[in-house]
C-alpha cells in the first residue's frame, strides 16, 4: 500500500509528545466468565514464525540461538521483557510532569510556553533554568508540589519527587527538584531534535512510505507516557465514516471493541490543560462515534481497554465503582482558538458527546490558560459501564477468549510508535489472536505485514486538524482474514 505524504502526522512536532496506559477487568462487563479473564503471555509456538522470519533484529538475550534454544528460554524472556517494559513507564511519567511543567496553569501564573519559545530555546541549547518563564515555572512547580493539597498532579508529581529521593518541602529537596526538573526537560528537547532530525532525514528520502515507516517506529527507546488529547479520536471517527461509506463496516456490526492504551488526560503538550481533573477520552469518544454512525447499538457495544499502567487502569476502575454507585463521569473539552483547528476538526468538538452524554456547564477557564472556547460532557453511569479495563502488555500478552468474546474493532493510536519492529509483530500476534474472523484494528503506524499473518491493511484515512505541516494523522485500517 503506497500512502501519501504524512501532511497528517504530528509525530514530528517538537512538542512533547506521548500515550499508554493499563488495569484489571472488573465484574459486570459482559459475562461472569469474562469478568474474570485475565491477560497471558504469548505461548512460543505462536511467535515462532516471526522470531524466525525477523532472526537479524532479535533482542540481544535471543539474538544468535536456536530456535530450539529460543523455545526453552521464552517463557523466562517474555516474562522479563513485561517488566522492562513495564518499566519505561516511570522516564514516561517523568515526560507527562515535563509536560505539566511547561503548559500547566494550576500551579503558577507563568504564561504557558509556547511552540516558538520551545524551539528557540531548544536552538540555543541554552540552560532551561536561564530561561525567565521556564525558571518561574520550574520553582512555582516545586512550591506547589510540596504542599500539593487536592490538586492530583500536584500529588503525583510530589510522588515522583519523593521516589527519586527528594523532599520539596526542604531547601535541599527544593534545589535537588528544580535541578531534576531542569535536566529532565534538556533530556527531553534533546530527544525531541533527535526525533526531528530522524524524520527530516526520512523525508529527504523522497519515499513517503519510508517516512511513515520511520515514524510508526520512532519512539521505540522512548519512556511510556500515559498522556491523550482529543483529536486522534476525530480521525478515528472519519475513518470509521469511510469504512461505513466504502461498505467495509455495516451497520450495528460492531458490538465488542478495545482500545489499547486509552490514555489519561494529565496535561497534554499545548492543547492539554490541567484546570480540570485528570480524564480519559477515547474509550467514551468510541462509543460516541459508532453509535453517531449508526455503526453500533447502545443496547450491545462493550468496550476492554487494554494498558499496563496502574494510573489508568486504575482512573478506569474508580470511574466503573464510581457508576455503579450512581455517579456520573465528566469530560472537559477546552479548544485554544488560536490552534487554527479545520472545520471538521471544530464541528467533531461541537457534537463530542451527544450520543452518549449531556452537555453542561464547564469548569471556569483560568485566564493563564489563553484564549479558550470549553465544553464539558455528564458520562452517564450506564456507559461509564459498558468500559472494563484489563491490565494487558499487548506486546507480550493478551486474552484467551472464546469466539462469542473476540473483538470486531481494536484500536491503537499514538501506542505501537513506543515498539520497535519485533515488538509491534508479536503485538500483530496478539491482536490477531482477540479479532473476530473480518475484524478490524485501525491504528496510526505503517506495521510490517509478515507473510503468514493473518491481518492485513485494506485501505486508510488521512485526516488533517488544521493547515499547519504535520497536523493530523493517518489511520491504516487492517483486516482480519475471514
Amino acid at each position: 500500500m503506497k500512502i501519501p505524504a504524512l501532511s497528517a502526522s504530528r509525530l514530528g512536532r517538537l512538542l512533547l509528545v506521548a500515550f499508554l496506559g493499563a488495569a484489571v477487568l472488573p465484574a459486570g462487563i459482559a459475562t461472569q466468565s469474562n469478568s474474570r479473564r485475565k491477560a497471558v503471555y504469548i505461548p512460543f509456538s505462536d511467535a515462532r514464525p516471526v522470531v524466525t522470519a525477523l532472526a537479524e533484529i532479535l533482542p540481544a538475550k535471543l539474538s544468535g540461538k536456536s530456535e530450539t534454544e529460543i523455545a526453552s528460554i521464552w517463557p523466562g524472556w517474555v516474562a522479563d521483557h513485561d517488566a522492562e517494559i513495564r518499566a519505561r513507564l516511570a522516564q514516561g511519567d517523568e515526560d507527562s510532569i515535563v509536560n505539566f511543567l511547561l503548559f500547566g496553569t494550576s500551579f503558577t501564573k507563568q504564561p504557558r510556553v509556547t511552540l516558538n519559545e520551545l524551539q528557540r530555546l531548544n536552538a540555543a541549547q541554552s540552560d532551561p533554568r536561564s530561561d525567565t518563564i521556564i525558571a518561574a515555572r520550574i520553582g512555582d512547580l516545586v512550591t506547589a508540589a510540596a504542599m500539593p493539597g487536592a490538586n492530583d498532579r500536584l500529588m503525583f508529581t510530589r510522588t515522583v519527587f519523593v521516589g527519586k529521593g527528594m523532599n520539596p518541602r526542604t531547601l535541599k529537596g527544593k534545589v535537588d527538584a528544580a535541578n531534576f526538573l531542569a535536566s529532565s526537560l534538556r533530556r527531553v528537547m534533546s530527544e525531541n531534535s533527535g526525533y526531528a532530525r530522524t524524520i527530516e532525514a526520512a523525508r529527504l528520502q523522497g519515499d513517503a512510505t519510508e517516512e511513515f515507516a520511520e515514524r510508526s517506529t520512532l519512539f521505540r527507546a522512548r519512556g511510556l507516557s500515559s498522556d491523550t488529547s482529543l483529536l486522534p479520536n476525530y480521525a478515528i471517527e472519519e475513518s470509521l465514516k469511510e469504512m461505513k461509506s466504502r461498505g467495509v463496516l455495516g451497520t450495528s456490526s460492531v458490538r465488542r471493541v478495545a482500545v489499547i492504551g486509552p490514555g489519561l488526560d494529565f496535561t497534554d503538550k499545548q492543547e492539554g490543560y490541567d484546570f480540570y481533573p485528570q480524564q480519559t477520552i477515547q474509550p467514551f469518544a468510541l462509543i460516541d462515534s459508532l453509535l453517531r454512525l449508526g455503526l453500533a447499538t447502545s443496547r450491545e457495544i462493550q468496550v476492554v481497554t487494554f494498558d499496563l499502567s496502574e494510573r489508568v487502569n486504575g482512573h478506569l476502575l474508580q470511574a466503573r465503582n464510581r457508576a455503579q454507585r450512581g455517579q456520573a463521569y465528566f469530560i472537559q473539552l477546552p479548544r485554544d482558538e488560536m490552534a487554527g483547528w479545520n472545520s471538521g476538526a471544530i464541528s467533531y468538538w461541537e457534537h463530542f458527546g451527544d450520543q452518549i452524554g449531556k452537555p453542561i456547564s464547564p469548569l471556569a477557564t483560568p485566564a493563564v490558560a489563553g484564549t479558550l472556547k470549553s465544553r464539558a460532557v455528564r458520562i452517564p453511569p450506564a456507559v461509564i459501564q459498558r468500559v472494563a479495563p484489563v491490565d494487558t502488555n499487548i506486546v507480550v500478552q493478551r486474552l484467551e477468549l472464546p469466539p462469542a468474546e473476540e473483538f470486531d474493532l481494536i484500536i491503537a493510536t499514538n501506542i505501537l510508535v513506543y515498539y520497535d519492529n519485533f515488538e509491534q509483530s508479536l503485538a500483530m500476534l496478539n491482536i490477531e489472536h482477540m479479532l473476530k474472523p473480518g475484524g478490524f484494528l485501525l491504528s496510526n503506524n505503517a506495521l510490517l505485514e509478515l507473510p503468514f499473518f493473518r491481518i492485513h491493511s485494506v485501505g486508510y484515512s488521512a485526516v488533517a486538524y488544521s493547515a499547519r505541516p504535520d497536523d493530523g494523522d493517518h489511520i491504516v485500517w487492517y483486516r482480519l482474514s475471514q
